[in-house]
């Protein structure tokens, strides 16, 4: 065997060693409280990526939009077909669109309580708040009883919420959080339109 061979047979049998410890640390299942966060690109496609697994495995997944209208959605129109998928969009576009704040409670309202019922949902394995963040920024929806409910949510529930803004205590009840920033973004620095298949 050549010399780097062999370096890099001791190398890998190093990383395999360390990745075997990790996993022997970690033998539990438990139902994840999933954040995606922070100003960059792709926390909703992140969540919707990890609905289409979910289907894949089997899963019955519930997704409620809270703030993007119901204009064209390819990724609704995908999800939507499997029967396992509960599709909920109850938000009236973007806030800044309906300039209407009573309007805007009253949409999170419903938006919340088809998140409630997902959640209560005994089936229900993975649900996903897609910009929740945003609703709460703007305290259209109680934290607290977001979060009590959350919390007292059963143990094999995974939900993911999405938008910017997570609040700090929402950062803290999670498992994993994800801070999505942008290192180049064709929008800001080339004047590059929304593409198609990419953005919607």
């Amino acid at each position: 065997m050549s010399v780097a061979n062999h370096d890099h047979a001791r190398l890998t049998a190093r990383r395999k060693a360390g990745y075997e410890r990790k996993q022997a640390r970690a033998p539990r299942e438990k139902g994840l409280l999933i954040v995606y966060t922070g100003p960059g690109k792709g926390k909703t496609t992140a969540a919707f990526g990890m609905a289409l697994r979910a289907v894949g495995h089997g899963m019955r997944v519930g997704i409620v939009q809270f703030i993007k209208g119901q204009q064209d959605s390819a990724e609704r129109t995908v999800l939507s077909r499997f029967d396992t998928v509960d599709f909920q969009v109850v938000g009236d576009g973007f806030t800044w669109l309906t300039q209407d704040r009573e309007r805007d409670i009253a949409t999170a309202e419903r938006a919340w309580l088809e998140a409630e019922r997902m959640i209560q949902d005994p089936s229900c394995q993975l649900v996903i708040l897609d910009e929740l963040n945003a609703v709460l920024k703007y305290q259209y929806l109680d934290l607290g009883r977001v979060l009590e409910t959350f919390g007292k949510r059963r143990l094999d529930l995974h939900v993911v919420v999405t938008g910017r803004h997570a609040p700090q205590p929402l950062l803290e009840l999670a498992d994993l959080v994800s801070d999505v920033r942008n290192v180049k973004h064709p929008y800001q620095e080339q004047g590059i339109k929304a593409q198609r298949g990419i953005e919607f």
